[in-house]
């Protein structure tokens, strides 16, 4: 099943595997039994290539090679391991503090619908994260009704507060167009692929070439410390909102028809053609909006500073004075190389030892997976850690 990675587990692992258990010669494995499988994670010590994954599985008497979404963890100077719920926390070792924290999702949701669509053993991996990031804005409306100016009012008053996500697209840059500024220029072929392996929050067809919002953009948004706006129409609407994202769906909608008709010839941008092509749109577009249950609010733009001045009371802004940018990583773990991890009831514990110049230093980091949020094929957000002094002070 799947595309087998180029090792080998040994045989003896076969016959009662230690959860947990780390081998160290030229590659780093280590072996978590979920329910009845055996889950290991192998992965050079050199940090050059990404950590894979194989599974025993007793009722076929064999070694299976799972399909494995999600961005791979680069492997590293090793690597401890413990079963939380449907998936296994990942620590490497000798990585940079924002490195640190991986979730390998074995039995998630989003892993047995994967499951069920390809027809294969799945896991995914995502990269867990300290702290909480902001909803995304979905801001939905008919072209003409002024989303595009509310959303830079917002940008130009809070423009440490907010982002955009850049979109993917088949089609070929144009004049002064950058890659991963404009949008991320990608293959016809390998944009499906990750489309069928859940990577998209939406994406539609147009004029024979793809274009969408893939899970990474968003999360790069809040990894920056910023709240990610999402500027895009009904239906794309509709596939977030069906998607593990949480986020708030906002839909503009004019005063009347009469009033949009009029603001799209003020722009004279459109020949008339164009303007009844949009008006027929918009018409369905409302329908839609007001009607689908995908929208948490709607607003009316019948006043555009009225209007601005209710889009962020919605968003909590009212009376905001400065906008300080947050840090993406304000708190961090820095774990030793010397580390081991284990579970105590609810809390994942990490047993950590530092060599000084003097003397040996001890001390354990409770790690709290109680309040997690997302996860693959995006990030695992949530996590929190207090550092405690011994044992004595868990219960």
């Amino acid at each position: 099943m799947g595309e087998a990675p180029a090792f080998l587990v040994d045989d003896d692992l076969q016959h009662g595997p230690l959860n947990g258990l780390e081998l160290t010669n030229e590659t780093c494995k280590t072996t978590t039994v979920v329910g009845d499988k055996t889950y290991v994670t192998v992965g050079a010590d050199d940090g050059t290539l990404s950590i894979d994954v194989q599974i025993f599985d007793p009722s076929l008497g064999e070694w299976v090679y799972p399909t494995v979404l999600g961005t791979k963890p680069l492997s590293c100077k090793g690597h401890s391991t413990v079963v939380f719920e449907k998936r296994i926390l990942v620590l490497k070792k000798g990585s940079k503090p924002d490195d640190q924290i991986w979730f390998l999702e074995v039995d998630t949701e989003y892993v047995r619908q994967q499951r069920k669509k390809l027809g294969t053993e799945v896991v995914a991996w995502s990269k867990g994260v300290i702290g909480n990031a902001e909803k995304p804005i979905v801001i939905s409306g008919p072209s003409g009704v002024g989303k595009g100016t509310l959303i830079s009012m917002l940008m130009k008053e809070f423009p440490s507060m907010f982002g955009f996500s850049v979109s993917h697209t088949t089609r070929a840059p144009r004049d002064m167009e950058k890659n991963g500024v404009h949008y991320h220029f990608t293959e016809k072929s390998v944009m499906e692929k990750e489309i069928k392996n859940g990577k998209f929050l939406e994406f539609a067809s147009v004029h024979g070439n793809l274009y969408g919002t893939s899970v990474e953009a968003v999360e790069v948004v809040a990894d920056a410390g910023k709240r990610c706006i999402l500027d895009i129409d009904v239906q794309g609407a509709r596939s977030v909102k069906a998607s593990s994202l949480e986020a708030i769906f906002i839909f503009i909608c004019p005063p009347s028809m009469e009033e949009l008709e009029k603001r799209l010839r003020d722009r004279g941008t459109e020949t008339e053609e164009q303007i009844l092509k949009r008006l027929r749109n918009a018409s369905a577009e409302i329908e839609q909006g007001k009607s689908s249950n995908i929208f948490d609010f709607i607003l009316y733009n019948d006043n555009l500073e009225e209007s601005y001045e209710r889009l962020k009371k919605l968003l909590g802004l009212n009376g905001f004075v400065t906008s300080q940018p947050k840090s993406a990583a304000s708190r961090e773990i820095n774990l030793p190389m010397d580390h081991s991890v284990s579970k105590l009831d609810d809390k994942i514990i990490i047993n950590c030892i530092s060599s000084g110049p003097d003397k040996e230093s001890k001390n354990l980091i409770m790690l709290d997976v109680s309040s997690l949020k997302g996860g693959a094929p995006g990030r695992t957000r949530g996590l929190d850690f207090h550092v405690i002094g011994s044992m004595d002070q868990l219960s």
